[in-house]
């Protein structure tokens, strides 16, 4: 069994997928073991011999932050803060992010300047390796003070609280922990806030919009690469000389994958009547590419986040230092999933663009891609629903981290609103990807009609495989079958 050992490398966003897509379980590396024991015992001593309140772990939190607790209280007053901070409110996170939550977290907390006991990582790493998921909102993080109610959510079971799912069923913590003869972790000192402040929750939408987008900027420029060839394009705006004298590195990249797509089509090589093709044809690299170089900006920033210490305060044992500073502010990451938010956007835009122009009944098409429109409506509703979905895009894409409400009486007065953002992120990189299997419908359709003339071997390879799942269309039938299959066999085929 092949396990990542956590904090003994850096956490790529590559590396993450693999974790995910592999089933590797987590182990804390033994110099993590080390770093987390020795801030523990160092916060303990602290605490016997500083006089002064420390914020968070000897008094209140948030604008409570003057009211000291006393020593007999101190764990309640953790074992309160993620009770109180369970807040949670609408449409539950979906698993597969759960999963990237309890990575992240236990990553965050390996580096030593959290104070948390052992204990409480290794549980967390338990609940990660044997699937122990905690039931978790969507809704009810400001991006500031940390993802603070997803994560009290995220942290219930460790004191026997909450709820987690097992084998795609929802079980109380309580009954869980004990079948698996787990007991309820006691928190001590500074544990809550440790828990609680962070961007994990941000962070794990950030990283699984990431590894869509990937997946999706790949997929856009192949089904690209068979709408060009059936619409009758013009190969030559992919020519190298015309995008090294812009110099944009997505933008090269992405003419040179569309050579690559089309190398040996009949059709892309036959004799053009037309000019030129619209800018939704044309100007794949230039929109692709940048699409690209947006991708590859928001991963540099998801992975400096995901390689953090994000709680607060935070606590440097070898300079004798515990800091109430605001790396839990998620700023960062909240510009970059706003800007990765609007590249996502704009690859369902223009390939949205593209399937109206396969319908259009232009370059020897048939209107809406049916042999006797008219009788047969064809593809025509296809494109209204890819346009009504890039409509909902755009209207997402309002920058999140252009607002903040204040909170906790002032205190807290200026919040990122990151975790708005990274939601709205993955709900624009589920539209996109519904927005392009549309395409490819429409893509299919439009090359058979090409017959006999063929594509390249890589089209037409593609081709065979998704008339595997999704069929030609001679009359009307019903159709959101085969669109949920297209949008299937994007998540499949990869």
């Amino acid at each position: 069994m092949e396990f990542h050992y956590i904090s003994a490398e850096y956490l790529t966003i590559e590396r993450v997928g693999q974790i995910l897509e592999q089933g590797i379980k987590l182990r804390l590396s033994d110099d993590a073991h080390g770093r987390i024991e020795r801030c523990r015992e160092y916060l303990n001593h602290k605490m016997q011999t500083q006089a002064e309140p420390i914020y968070g772990i000897t008094t209140g939190f948030g604008s409570l932050c003057n009211i000291s607790v006393g020593a007999d209280d101190l764990g309640k007053l953790q074992r309160n803060l993620v009770m109180s901070h369970a807040c949670g409110t609408g449409e539950r996170v979906p698993s597969e992010v759960v999963r990237l939550m309890l990575l992240l977290k236990v990553q965050s907390l390996s580096y030593g300047h959290s104070g948390v006991q052992l204990c409480t990582v290794e549980r967390l790493v338990e609940m990660f390796n044997e699937d122990v998921l905690p039931v978790v909102y969507r809704q009810g993080s400001l991006g500031a003070s940390g993802d603070l109610a997803p994560l009290a959510h995220l942290s219930l079971p460790l004191l026997g609280l909450g709820e987690v799912e097992v084998d795609g069923e929802v079980h109380p913590a309580s009954e869980v922990l004990a079948r698996k003869g787990w007991e309820p972790i006691e928190l001590q000192s500074k544990e809550g806030l440790a828990l609680l402040n962070g961007t994990q929750f941000m962070s794990a939408y950030g990283v699984w919009s990431l590894l869509k987008a990937g997946s999706l900027s790949r997929w856009a420029d192949t089904i690209a690469a068979m709408s060009l060839d059936a619409f009758d394009g013009r190969i030559e705006p992919f020519c190298d000389e015309v995008h090294i004298v812009r110099g944009h590195k997505g933008q090269l990249s992405t003419a040179r994958r569309m050579r690559e797509l089309l190398q040996g089509s009949e059709l892309i090589a036959r004799a053009k009547q037309h000019v030129q093709d619209p800018y939704s044809f044309r100007c794949i690299p230039q929109v692709h590419g940048a699409a690209k170089d947006t991708i590859d900006y928001v991963s540099s920033v998801l992975e400096t986040e995901i390689n953090s210490v994000t709680d607060n305060p935070t606590i440097f044992p070898e300079q004798d230092m515990v800091v109430s500073a605001g790396n839990f502010h998620g700023e960062p990451i909240a510009l970059a999933m706003d800007f990765l938010t609007i590249a996502l956007s704009e690859l369902a835009n223009i390939s949205e663009r593209r399937t109206y122009k396969l319908i259009a009944g232009v370059r020897g098409l048939p209107n809406f891609l049916v042999a006797k429109p008219g009788l047969n409506s064809g593809f025509m509703i296809p494109q209204y629903t890819a346009a009504s979905i890039v409509s909902q895009s755009k209207t997402l894409c309002m920058p999140s981290s252009s607002d903040s409400i204040p909170s906790s009486q002032g205190q807290e007065d200026h919040v990122s609103m990151g975790s708005n953002a990274a939601t709205k992120l993955a709900r624009v990189a589920l539209n996109t990807e519904r927005v392009l299997a549309i395409e490819l419908m429409n893509a299919a359709q439009a090359l058979d009609f090409r017959r006999p003339a063929r594509s390249s071997q890589t089209i037409e390879a593609l081709h065979e495989r998704y008339r595997k799942v999704v069929p030609f269309i001679d009359n009307d039938c019903v159709m959101y079958p085969h669109i949920a299959s297209s949008i299937e066999f994007l998540r499949n085929e990869q």
